[in-house]
């Protein structure tokens, strides 16, 4: 037995190690966490200063987790030295702590260390070793009096769920001030009273071209403000809020002479962003892959732990995973500086090192995400990383580099131009140096409707002052504001960080957690609170406003963060918490000690006994039931209407507006029955109340709110390759398409072929049309998953004119238009449509030009 044992989390990460450890040491993994407060009972003694039980997690989904405590018992019996190596934070200084109690023997006395790295590589680990540690009593205090208080708010708030809404509900500290957030976006949304504004455009010509257009800017000495209610402006603002009154602005302005009034340029530097912390990944991970965040922590966890990289063997590619700090080490900071002097060359290299400050309370003994090593470029690591890892790497990658690099730097120009009472301006930006955005450009959430991208190149005339300009034609515009955007998962990360609520170990669980319970669905990437959701939200809200609080919430991390700190110590703390805490939760239960949620009258008649329907509260949020409970049981969902004027959602029965506009939903037209409103992982659709015995639907398009009836399957005469039933075309999310009509018993789906065998050496199969999650086409072979040929554009069945490959790609951008390219390495064929086109319209001598 080798005389020195090392512990961490998980085999992925023992494996890694162990290579770099010799023979005298053995490598075990206690598969995260061998101990928490008791399943059963609250496990926590308050009259005895809040002193927590623990017992062994008795959890069979842990592979036996009593039988991984006791063989690695038997292991450090048999050793001189251990060391327990878990994360570098809370939770892993908890485990370490955990350890030493339950596998460290007594006698004899063993020496026992922590070791801590933010990154799996031979340094690291060497370093690490040559200075161990002891356990930090102050980190598994934090996490301690953290689990604690998360004990204490579940344990004692959810029986207020239990006997109130019903089922076995939970309540949690944070994730409830998540769904809370959620719940009153969706209220904004749904208040919002959207407001008519106008924009002006000139359409103008200079001396030198091109033409341009030209922003109406000011009304006489006021600023035209966008997007604005009438009591947001300042004095020194006006609002163009109907179209008579732009029609007249266009009318007056028509028989003016446009004057070129000033023209300014001036140069603008952006700056880099800095390199990752875990807040900041997962929201640009969302961003620009549609990674959850728990996709996301899981993918970067497996770079962090090790990955196979051929002769190397099991290689950590990346530091550690959590943290909400941008510090770089010196070492990681010249390895990068001397990669972009390297590879770009000078003028992409600052002259000293760019340094980021770290927010507040950030545990700067971390370093920010980054590569292990820079010179291991994401293209080296193609071969042997799976698709999520190979983005995740190259995004976290690109971000460090760019991070070091010189900033970019554009010429941004304003023209302002009179036009009698008016001022137009015209605003253009040209890209003169691209510094680190050669390597990378960080993705953006939501811009508001006509804010303009100050990076996006605009190119303009070189104009003089005095210049007279002529007036190619005005347009007015028509705009509605818009509510704000419900949350996705990288903007509610976005907005719990900026609040203080959570830290970066955490937001994959709140995420998941909101979901699980079914507080909230997620439709189409943007997050929905559920009737339930709602439901919980305002009771908890309603009896513990300061609990769910965001500024108490954050108040709670900033507490742990100094028992962290060793500033406050864990125990005051909670006692602190549970005085307040404890007068809450008497008011609460005695609020509700001989009460349920107050049913709400309807005007709806049982169909059993005739007596009137009241709408209740469950598990599963509002639903009509008969007030003649429990001698009649009959029950329904809660018939939802949509306001003809605002598109909002009205319950029948309650207590809503009646003056409202109404739209009346027509009966089912296959059983007569009515048709209710019902959410699905699609979005919202109306559905028979007669389910399951009638099946009929009827789907909302998006954009007008119409509801229109799903056809039935409609029969083939095509015969199913896989069990020789009909074909039968269907109607799905994304439109029609061809399947076997004994679905979901056989899965078989006709795809739409090109004609294009599958281009991987000895595939036998072909290139298909494919539907991405968000209904995008894209272009796959045909034997997936065992063949992962893929292509975003059009593969057309065309020989290249230049290298003569067999096929080549046609693609569409805003910018250059429709056009087809070769995809060749060192092939430049690319030809505009419009000059393919026009090509084939010619005599047959003409040639295709080709770039």
């Amino acid at each position: 037995m080798a005389k020195n044992l090392v512990i961490v989390e998980s085999p992925a990460k023992a494996k890694t190690i162990n290579k770099y450890l010799g023979n005298d040491y053995i490598v075990l993994a206690s598969i995260g966490h061998i101990k928490d407060l008791p399943s059963k009972g609250l496990g926590v003694d308050i009259e005895n200063n809040f002193e927590p039980t623990y017992e062994v997690i008795p959890d069979k989904k842990k592979r036996n987790n009593k039988k991984t405590v006791s063989d690695l018992k038997k292991a450090a019996k048999d050793s001189d030295t251990i060391y327990l190596a878990a994360d570098p934070d809370r939770e892993g200084e908890a485990i370490c702590q955990h350890l030493a109690e339950e596998i460290v023997p007594k006698r004899p006395a063993k020496q026992v260390f922590r070791v801590m790295f933010n990154e799996i590589t031979k340094n690291a680990i060497k370093d690490a070793f040559k200075e161990p540690k002891q356990i930090n009593k102050d980190l598994v205090d934090a996490q301690q009096a953290r689990r604690i208080l998360d004990r204490l708010v579940g344990y004692k708030v959810s029986p207020i769920l239990w006997k109130t809404v019903g089922g076995r509900l939970s309540a949690g500290r944070v994730q409830t001030v998540a769904v809370r957030l959620v719940v009153e976006r969706e209220r904004e949304i749904e208040s919002f009273v959207k407001t008519e504004y106008w924009t002006i455009a000139a359409n103008l010509t200079a001396k030198l071209p091109p033409n341009f257009d030209a922003r109406l800017y000011k009304i006489e000495d006021k600023t035209v403000k966008t997007g604005a209610f009438d009591q947001d402006l300042k004095k020194s603002e006006v609002h163009v809020k109907e179209e008579k009154e732009a029609k007249e602005i266009v009318s007056e302005a028509e028989k003016e002479k446009f004057i070129v009034d000033s023209v300014t340029t001036k140069e603008r530097k952006r700056n880099p962003t800095p390199p990752f912390i875990t807040s900041k990944l997962q929201q640009e991970a969302a961003r620009k892959f549609g990674f959850s965040v728990k996709r996301t922590m899981q993918t970067a966890q497996k770079l962090y732990e090790g990955v196979e990289i051929g002769k190397e063997g099991s290689v950590g590619l990346i530091t550690y995973m959590r943290s909400d700090s941008t510090r770089i080490s010196d070492a990681a900071l010249a390895e990068a500086r001397d990669f972009i002097g390297e590879n770009y060359g000078k003028n992409y290299l600052p002259e000293k090192p760019n340094f980021y400050k770290s927010k507040k309370g950030a545990q700067d003994a971390h370093e920010a995400i980054r590569p292990t090593d820079a010179n291991r470029t994401p293209d080296s690591l193609q071969s042997y990383l799976s698709s999520d890892e190979l983005k995740l790497y190259r995004l976290i990658w690109q971000r460090l580099i760019a991070s070091q690099m010189t900033a970019a730097i554009f010429d941004q120009t304003t023209i302002d131009i009179a036009a009698g009472r008016f001022v137009f301006r015209a605003t253009g930006s040209v890209q003169k140096f691209d510094g680190f955005l050669k390597v990378y450009q960080e993705g953006r959430d939501e811009k508001p409707e006509n804010e303009e991208d100050s990076d996006e190149e605009r190119s303009l005339p070189k104009v003089e002052k005095g210049e007279q300009l002529k007036l190619n034609k005005i347009t007015p515009e028509q705009h509605f504001t818009e509510p704000p955007p419900r949350y996705s998962e990288a903007t509610l990360v976005k907005v719990l960080e900026e609040k203080g609520i959570g830290r970066p170990s955490t937001y994959a669980a709140i995420m998941t957690t909101i979901q699980d319970r079914e507080y909230v669905e997620k439709i189409e990437s943007r997050f929905h609170p559920t009737g339930l959701g709602t439901t919980v939200n305002d009771l908890l809200v309603k009896n513990f406003e300061q609990l769910f609080n965001t500024a108490y919430t954050a108040k709670m991390e900033e507490d742990l963060d100094k028992i962290e700190d060793g500033n406050l110590n864990w125990r005051d703390a909670l006692r602190d918490f549970y005085g307040k805490f404890s007068t809450d939760l008497k008011d609460a239960e005695e609020s509700i000690k001989n009460t349920k949620m107050q049913a709400i009258p309807t005007d709806e008649i049982c169909e059993n006994c005739g007596l009137g329907m009241v709408i209740k509260f469950g598990r599963f949020g509002q639903f009509l039931a008969c007030s003649n409970y429990p001698e009649c049981k009959t029950t329904r969902e809660v018939v939802q209407k949509r306001s003809a004027a605002s598109g909002e959602q009205t319950a029948e029965g309650d207590g809503s507006n009646p003056e409202s506009q109404v739209e009346e939903v027509a009966p089912c037209e296959l059983c007569g029955r009515e048709m209710a409103l019902k959410r699905g992982r699609f979005g919202t659709f109306y559905g028979c109340t007669g389910y399951p015995e009638c099946k009929n639907i009827r789907k909302i398009d998006k954009k007008s709110g119409v509801a229109t009836t799903v056809a039935p399957p409609v029969e083939l005469d095509e015969i199913c390759p896989k069990d020789g039933a009909k074909l039968v075309q269907r109607h799905g999310r994304f439109g029609e398409f061809i399947s076997c009509s004994n679905y979901p018993k056989c899965d078989y789906i006709k795809r739409e072929t090109l004609g294009i065998a599958c281009t991987k050496a000895g595939c036998k199969g072909e290139i298909v049309v494919k539907k991405s999650k968000r209904g995008k086409a894209f272009y796959g072979c045909s034997n997936y998953p065992k063949c992962d040929v893929v292509f975003w554009d059009k593969p057309i069945v065309e020989p290249c004119p230049k290298c003569h490959a067999p096929f080549v790609f046609e693609k569409t951008t805003k910018k250059e238009g429709t056009f087809r390219y070769c995809q060749t390495e060192g092939c430049d064929y690319k030809l505009a449509i419009s000059d393919l086109t026009q090509s084939l319209d010619e005599e047959p001598k003409a040639s295709v030009s080709i770039s």
